[in-house]
């Protein structure tokens, strides 16, 4: 069971970190937005900040709580005997689903770019997607999409 353990942890915490980030990229396209006309506007970024998306989990959260939670009543039993055993226990599956959670929120955290840009209409926008490509201040850009579907990507 000892030698278990290190395994399951090890497991556990790469599969906490498996939530769905492609949605934020802006050189993914999902399939119902491959097979229609997407609106294209014209602007300049005028300004840029680094900012974080924290991507839902695909197990809504319960991998790195429950994983936690599994791992931390292990080690809590291994400690005492009797009654305190049990306290460790309790106290390890308390502690395992607390670090399980905040390890998950970690992983399914992303770098992102927010950026604020003048259309050439006039009309400001600020679109905040993953931040795989190098953007500047004063750069021209092609917005594609409408409503919750929208990309920025270079012109």
């Amino acid at each position: 069971m000892k030698h278990l353990l290190p395994i399951l942890a090890i497991g556990l915490l790469t599969l906490a970190g498996c939530a769905n980030t492609a949605p934020y990229s802006g050189n993914v396209y999902s399939g119902n937005q491959a097979t229609a006309a997407q609106n294209v506007t014209f602007g300049t970024i005028t300004a840029l900040r680094q900012v974080q998306i924290q991507a839902d989990s695909r197990a809504g959260g319960l991998l790195g709580s429950g994983g936690g939670a599994v791992i931390g009543g292990m080690l809590g039993n291994q400690v005492g005997g009797g009654t305190g055993r049990q306290l460790a226990t309790v106290a390890g599956v308390i502690g395992g689903a607390v670090a399980g959670t905040a390890i998950e929120e970690s992983a399914n955290r992303m770098a992102a770019w927010e950026m604020e840009i003048r259309q050439d209409n006039g009309q400001n926008v600020v679109i905040v997607q993953k931040a795989e490509q190098n953007f500047q201040v004063g750069q021209r850009v092609r917005i594609i999409g409408s409503g919750n579907n929208v990309s920025v990507a270079p012109y």
